[in-house]
């Protein structure tokens, strides 16, 4: 439980935001009833055993299949002569084969290493040796990148599974479309690696040994971007992740709300399970709510998502601002009956006013919008999930969490001032794996975490993020918030997305420059120039616009504003 800040005026020593707490919110989760995410999984397992737990591809995996498959994937590491705390790597989109292996690897007594599928060899290898993971778990698809990094880690054991391994005869189809028909799996050669349809059968003859696992233990190492610089891992414990887990749990509740709560929810899972927003809203919340996750492998292909949401009555849809404005330019998801849909949660990114705003039009459900990072599990902030309309915020602290408006030198700001947001809560990382250095930069003397993120409180206790220290441009001794400006050009009907950057001027330091993809292909430069000058004071505006087809974006779908710096 976190204790109230001493000797301080900032927005965090009288917490303002529990008067907009929706009624009934305690301030503080109860204690923690469980001492392992292991212990968990088998407690909701055994509780909601015959619901499906996930379905990928039309085939389901029950709560009682996920417990037993997840013991036999702990039992094969445990007899791989691993120790406990040992690190295990998970390279793997949303299928089945994903939860069932992260969560025998936690409840073998191990950590989990996420891996994002689509990286290169340099990054892989990188991750693998900075975590020391022994033993790493892939899809047959990214194999090829494996080969070309494992001889240079410390890997012992690769088990590559293939997209059809758990789907049952169907997957037999599966895999000849995705090998044959499809060509996604480049040739690859990984002498010695272990099949994971064979791990499984080897593991019938196992079983799950006794490991103590403590609270303060290593969950995870959920590596961060590395947008500040080299990809740190992000210490995640047990704690962290049962206290985020919990978190959710009551901030859940808070949907339904004058409306009846369905019996047993449906969530969409279009994220990837191996970033943190849906390893943790999305896998973890389900499994404390009995929900059944509906996975999506490839959330790109946007008319097999749509089809997959009008298949299943979707009760909860964890997504960002990309997806959400990818999904409404295709014409099938506009005929899709959304009366089921209680909540969309929108993080990962800014989720833009008019994008919001089109949504909840079209679905009828509003947007709330949440903030988190891998550094706290992920959730520290969220509007209330029972608000009709879009705030424009990243909402107020959840229970037991503190957030703090600081300026350069560490002191708390009054509420309205801009100044670096500040988290504290029993979600937030143990560190950074074997960088002292990092996380003594990273956290405050009284165990406050530093997002560099710049933002302020009002005085109902919601938070506004203004932007990203590094992502500000400073034109003429003035600050420019991305931000702003992208949200105001997305006001034209012409554009479908945008992002703005700050570029050299001699004149000024630094000019903005707008990069724009049509909605419109008749959409012109100097429209463009002419809305934001109606829109944003002289040093704001655009000097600069470039059309592209499309913008670089994070497998989770984020722009990525620094492949379009010069």
């Amino acid at each position: 439980m976190a204790a109230t800040v001493q000797d301080r005026t900032g927005p965090s020593s009288d917490r303002i935001w529990l008067a907009s707490y929706p009624p009934g919110t305690p301030a503080e989760i109860p204690p923690l009833a469980y001492e392992s995410i292991g212990d968990a999984l088998v407690h909701y397992c055994q509780k909601y055993a015959d619901r499906p737990a996930f379905i990928s591809m039309g085939k389901a995996l029950s709560f009682r299949e996920l417990e037993a498959q997840s013991a036999r994937i702990g039992a094969w590491l445990q007899s791989r002569g691993l120790v406990k705390g040992d690190r295990v790597a998970v390279m793997m989109p949303n299928i089945l084969q994903n939860p069932v292996t992260v969560y025998g690897i936690l409840r073998a007594g191990f950590t989990v290493v996420n891996v994002n599928p689509l990286y290169t060899p340099r990054e892989l290898e990188h991750q693998l040796n900075d975590s020391g993971a022994k033993v790493l778990f892939v899809l047959e698809n990214f194999a090829h990148t494996v080969q070309q990094a494992i001889g240079r880690t410390g890997v012992k054991d690769v088990v590559v599974c293939s997209m059809g391994d758990m789907l049952g005869l169907k997957g037999l189809v599966v895999n000849v479309i995705v090998r044959k028909v499809k060509k996604l799996v480049p040739a690859w050669s990984l002498p010695g690696h272990h099949p994971f349809s064979s791990v499984m059968a080897k593991a019938a003859g196992l079983t799950l040994g006794d490991k103590t696992v403590a609270r303060t233990d290593i969950a995870f190492l959920q590596y961060t971007g590395g947008t500040t610089g080299v990809s740190k891992g992000a210490m995640l414990t047990h704690a962290n992740l049962l206290s985020n887990m919990e978190q959710m749990g009551l901030w859940l509740e808070t949907a339904f709300l004058g409306r009846q709560r369905p019996e047993r929810m449906v969530f969409l899972c279009a994220l990837p399970l191996y970033h943190i927003f849906a390893l943790t809203v999305n896998s973890l919340a389900g499994l404390l709510t009995g929900a059944t996750n509906i996975l999506i492998a490839n959330p790109r292909d946007i008319p097999a998502l749509v089809k997959d949401m009008a298949t299943y009555r979707v009760n909860v849809f964890p997504g960002l601002n990309t997806l959400f404005n990818a999904l409404m330019n295709n014409p099938d998801f506009q005929k899709i009956d959304f009366s089921n849909l209680a909540l969309t949660f929108g993080g990962g990114m800014s989720v833009q006013r008019p994008v919001a705003e089109r949504w909840h039009k079209m679905t009828g459900c509003p947007i709330a919008e949440g903030y988190g990072l891998s550094e706290t599990s992920p959730v520290a902030t969220a509007n209330r999930l029972d608000a009709t309309e879009f705030t424009g915020t990243i909402g107020m602290p959840i229970p037991s969490t503190y957030v703090d408006i600081r300026d350069d030198d560490g002191r708390s700001l009054p509420v309205g001032d801009v100044g670096e947001i500040c988290i504290r809560g029993p979600q937030v990382m143990a560190g950074y794996w074997q960088r002292p250095d990092e996380t003594a930069r990273a956290m405050t003397a009284d165990g406050f975490f530093r997002t560099g993120d710049i933002g302020f409180m009002d005085e109902r206790g919601l938070v506004k993020i203004v932007d990203r220290k590094k992502d500000m441009i400073l034109v003429s001794g003035f600050n420019v918030f991305p931000n702003e400006v992208e949200e105001v050009a997305m006001t034209m009907p012409g554009i479908l997305e945008c992002a703005a950057i700050g570029i050299p001027d001699e004149h000024s330091g630094e000019a903005v420059k707008l990069f724009v993809v049509r909605r419109d292909a008749d959409l012109t430069e100097a429209a463009v120039k002419a809305h934001c000058a109606d829109n944003l004071t002289n040093y704001k505006r655009p000097r600069y616009i470039e059309f592209r087809n499309e913008l670089p974006k994070s497998n989770v779908g984020k722009i990525l504003r620094r492949e379009l710096r010069p």
